[in-house]
């Protein structure tokens, strides 16, 4: 009972000692308290208890039942770190049990070997036992050996043995009601999955097994020690390290067993190394050295000083005394049978060629490079990077460059495997020196062209395929539900009592993990590595006009390769880290200026910018020519206001991850009936004043009133959920209903093109409608000038609208397809395609459920909302709507995002990077998913100077202009003032739409 109901077990253990029991059932119950106290509780007090059973067993005579103790008490020693005597407690235990007893005996003491690292004498012990176990239908017993067998031959790389007897586990197990045992068998096909590569996998069985031992009431060690390492290969090593110090300390609060606390020691090393903090994994480790030489488990001592030696090159470089460290441990490990030893290889060949030794670099690199053909895809990885560093000690660019095309060919079909986007970006940090060594090599072997490549091959690589969508999985969507209104009251709960409130948060945050751990069980579904830039092609679509500035960083120096004109030419620029410190004072300044009264710093973020251009473009500046700029930074830049450097304030430009992101959003097709969605959430400063002004100018007297009382738009959607009665818009001051009007940061009304400085809305984009105002006919062309020059082929021209599906005209007047034209991703010729509803959602309406699906599929969204970057889990950054966060995982269930949307609020094109190229947040998880073009902030803005820039951003829009073209024109249009002049600078056009 104490494996299959523990709590109960204990119970009944001291119920027995209670009712003054005979020495042979006494020492029965003393050996169930022991072993509940050896596996959760106190190891002193399980010794105590132990030893009592012991004695109690002998005073009844019988052997058997003294041998059985035995077995016990070796296993707790072991544990407890006296592997000596544990050792020997079994030697007798063998010795004074027979059959059955001993086969049982034998099981544990294959257990202890296991934990000593000492695999052959596991297996020998294991084998010995099963027959016996089987001939005496010993079923609970027989499960136990082929699950531990299986653990064995995983240890020492055997995936389909161990997966055999986990499947002939499992069917005894089906006939038992072992529970802690069946949870046991859950966690052991957890790590089978996981030595499989499947790692989506086998985070779902971990977290299947972890609930089944809450519903025990069991402690989990070494679920947690198996759960670290599934994170870290993950790429999630932060994570990890938390997990492992948790319970590090819950395992020392508890007086828990040694062997476990050694073993937690060793992950958290290995994790902290991964996580960049080396002096936390040179304490780590060390601790983790000693404990398992005093306990004698030599196979684990070794593994902890592989990663004491890694910290050690980490915090002060490599030395002769390193190498061969690293090289006497890769010995042993080999002699092990051990999957880790690649990597010390690999480790002494690293350290010896930054000491110039060539020769023993060879020796060691060729050893490790013998992984590269077989076994999990990150052991080959290793082999790969180890090919890689030995053609490049031998000089073969050549050499490099194919290992690195081997072995990011493996990591991509290892990352496709992985259905979570963040999965996905962390995982690449697996392949970062591959891509560098491979980077560097380019360049000198192939030019520009070469290094465009390998720059794309290992740059935003997340985008380049759909994220899988999650599963219907009602658990992940009620806890979704619970967790956006736990979010709402807690937000409630800090405005009206001003401070918050610590349950709701707790569990807010507790919703948090059931989500993220939910959509990190979901596998990929798309083979191979996603899209990869055919440079030739790339060429071809940018034409002669459009030039495309991608940045690689090599060794730490900024190289601008600027396309186009069919031609790639490379020019070197800054150093990455001085740019990046140049980028912040940029961030803090345009935070400054978002508040009046910061005027006189201007010049010195103007200035600021010219620092940021020469140390991001150096001289390619000169040579961008006089059209659009396509940039493609890396992720360490994505906070640069690309429209503030001087060379690129004037002139229509967006921002792509990557070019192969741009050619696939320029290729994306607009949807079908032009739907304008309009959303305007809770709690901004400005109440955001434009969408109501949008709403009239798009659909007129089309639009929906939310009250349900004013006609339908276009297809029958009234526009909100709000309830009867209930203004979108405060009545004009004078009560006249021509000139639509708002209110101001007062509260007083005026007409907004007398407040603002705009125009009223421009005629209706097939030209029925009436003038504006002056004669003007929705663009700055002079009276009369046609607003669309005729088509090539002398059709009727097709006024492209807010889907974008029509022909415009270049800035010389000549008429020609934008798409060829611009590079931009409205297909010609498309006729004249209805526009499409307008939907208004506000107030009650704009809550998550209803805006995701007016959201889907839409051809232009506006969300005027709160937005929150989150940097510790940028997939839950969030848009506030009126029922709480609608957060990043909530996008990845649209079928497609919508075609463009804009995001007029701050912190909106915030992400982290993550990865060794790769960024996390909004913007980034719209672009794989149909979107093709993006507006967002990328600093803070003032609220109210926002609105104006909106307004002219929307007025290009019906114009026929792209995001890009219109945003120059919006930022053109504001006043001169420094609040006006940064919230220009800090949005940003992203995509290609």
């Amino acid at each position: 009972m104490v494996f299959a109901a523990p709590g109960e077990a204990l119970t009944r253990a001291e119920e027995v000692l209670g009712a003054d029991p005979s020495p042979l059932h006494a020492s029965v119950a003393h050996q169930v308290i022991g072993i509940w106290q050896r596996d959760f509780g106190d190891t002193r007090r399980a010794l105590a208890h132990l030893r009592r059973a012991r004695d109690l067993a002998a005073r009844a005579d019988s052997a058997e039942r003294e041998a059985d103790v035995l077995a016990t008490l070796g296993v707790a020693l072991v544990h407890a770190g006296r592997t000596r005597e544990g050792l020997a407690a079994f030697e007798r235990g063998v010795a004074r049990g027979s059959g059955h007893t001993r086969a049982r005996v034998l099981f544990r003491r294959a257990y202890v070997w296991w934990v000593l690292g000492r695999h052959g004498e596991a297996l020998e012990d294991v084998r010995r036992a099963i027959p016996v176990l089987r001939q005496a239908d010993d079923v609970i017993w027989t499960a136990r050996a082929l699950t531990l067998r299986a653990t064995v031959h995983l240890a020492q790389g055997s995936v389909e043995r161990a997966d055999a007897d986990f499947t002939a586990a499992e069917a005894l197990w089906d006939t038992t009601g072992q529970e802690h045992d069946k949870a046991d068998a859950v966690e052991s096909r957890g790590l089978a999955a996981f030595r499989a590569g499947d790692v989506p996998a086998a985070l779902r069985l971990l977290d299947e097994a972890e609930e089944r031992y809450a519903k025990l009431g069991t402690p989990t060690f070494m679920l947690t020690i198996r759960r670290c390492e599934v994170l870290m290969a993950a790429g999630l090593a932060t994570e990890a390290l938390a997990e492992a110090d948790a319970a590090l300390a819950t395992l020392d609060g508890i007086g828990g067993q040694s062997t476990r606390r050694a073993e937690l020691l060793l992950v958290a090393a290995r994790a902290a190394r991964l996580a960049g903090e080396p002096q936390t994994s040179l304490a780590r480790a060390a601790v983790a050295v000693r404990l398992f030489a005093g306990q004698r488990r030599t196979w684990y001592e070794t593994h902890a000083r592989l990663v004491l030696i890694e910290a050690r090159v980490a915090t002060g470089g490599g030395s002769g005394r390193l190498v061969a460290d690293a090289a006497a441990v890769a010995e042993r490990l080999a002699a092990f049978g051990a999957p880790a030893a690649p990597e010390a290889s690999l480790l002494a060949g690293r350290i010896a060629l930054g000491l110039g030794w060539t020769a023993d670099a060879e020796r060691h690199l060729a050893v490790a490079a013998r992984s590269r053909h077989s076994g999990p895809p990150l052991a080959r990885m290793t082999g790969w990077a180890a090919q890689a560093l030995r053609a490049r000690a031998a000089g073969s660019a050549r050499g490099v460059l194919e290992a690195g095309r081997r072995g990011l060919d493996v990591l991509d079909d290892h990352r496709m495997t992985l259905g979570a986007s963040e999965l996905r970006a962390r995982a690449t940090a697996q392949g970062a020196e591959l891509a560098a060594l491979a980077q560097q090599a380019s360049l000198v072997s192939g030019g520009p062209r070469r290094l465009l490549d390998w720059s794309e091959r290992w740059r935003a690589t997340v985008l380049s395929a759909p994220p899988t969508r999650p599963p219907a999985d009602p658990v992940l969507l009620t806890a979704m539900t619970a967790f956006r209104e736990l979010a709402s009251r807690a937000e409630e709960a800090r405005t009206d009592g001003g401070r918050p409130a610590p349950a709701l948060e707790r569990e807010q945050r507790r919703l948090e993990r059931e989500i993220r751990s939910r959509t990190l069980h979901i596998r990929g579904e798309a083979p191979g590595g996603g899209d990869r830039v055919d440079v030739a092609r790339l060429l071809r679509r940018l034409g002669d006009d459009v030039r495309l500035v991608e940045l690689a960083v090599l060794e730490g120096r900024v190289h601008v390769l600027l396309c186009g004109q069919g031609r790639v030419r490379r020019f070197e620029a800054g150093l990455l880290a001085e740019a990046e410190v140049e980028a912040e004072h940029v961030q803090a300044g345009l935070r400054r200026l978002a508040h009046p009264g910061a005027e006189a710093r201007l010049p010195l973020v103007e200035a600021a910018g010219a620092r940021l251009q020469h140390l991001l473009l150096g001289p390619a500046a000169a040579h961008l020519g006089p059209g659009p700029v396509v940039v493609v930074p890396p992720g360490r830049l994505h906070r640069v206001p690309w429209a503030l450097l001087p060379a690129l304030r004037e002139r229509v430009l967006s921002v792509s991850p990557s070019a192969s992101s741009w050619l696939r959003a320029r290729d994306t097709a607009p949807p079908p009936g032009g739907r304008l969605v309009l959303v305007r959430g809770p709690g901004l400063a400005s109440g955001g004043a434009e969408v109501p002004e949008l709403a009239d100018r798009y659909a007129g007297p089309r639009a929906a009133a939310v009250d349900g009382t004013g006609p339908p738009s276009p297809g029958g959607a009234t526009g909100t959920d709000e309830p009867p009665g209930a203004p979108r818009l405060s009545p004009p001051v004078d009560g006249a209903e021509p000139a639509r009007r708002g209110r101001d940061d007062t509260g007083q009304g005026w007409p907004r093109d007398e407040r603002r400085g705009l125009a009223e809305p421009t005629a209706a984009v097939d030209g029925t409608g009436p003038p504006s105002p002056g004669g003007a006919t929705g663009t700055d062309e002079p009276p009369g000038a046609p607003r669309l020059s005729p088509p090539v082929d002398g059709t009727e021209p097709a006024r492209r609208g807010l889907d974008g599906t029509s022909r415009g005209r270049d800035d010389t007047g000549r008429g020609w397809p934008r798409d060829e034209r611009r590079g931009l991703a409205e297909p010609t010729g498309a006729g004249d395609a209805p526009r499409g509803g307008t939907v208004v959602l506000e107030g009650d309406a704009a809550r998550v459920p209803r805006v995701l699906r007016e959201l889907d599929g839409a051809a232009l969204a506006h969300i005027a909302a709160h937005g929150t970057f989150r940097a510790d889990s940028p997939l839950f950054s969030s848009l506030r709507m009126a029922d709480g966060p609608l957060i990043v995982h909530d996008f990845e269930r649209l079928d497609r995002s919508p075609y463009r949307i804009i995001l007029p609020c701050c912190d909106t094109a915030r992400f982290a990077s993550v990865g060794a190229d790769e960024l996390l947040g909004l913007v980034t998880a719209l672009l794989p998913l149909g979107t093709a073009g993006v507006v967002a902030c990328t600093a803070p803005v003032n609220d109210a100077a926002a609105v104006p820039l909106m307004l002219a951003l929307h007025k290009g829009l019906e114009a026929g202009l792209s995001l890009a073209e219109a945003l120059r024109d919006a930022r053109a249009s504001l006043p001169d003032d420094a609040v006006h002049q940064a919230t220009g600078w800090a949005f940003s056009a992203f995509g290609a739409a």
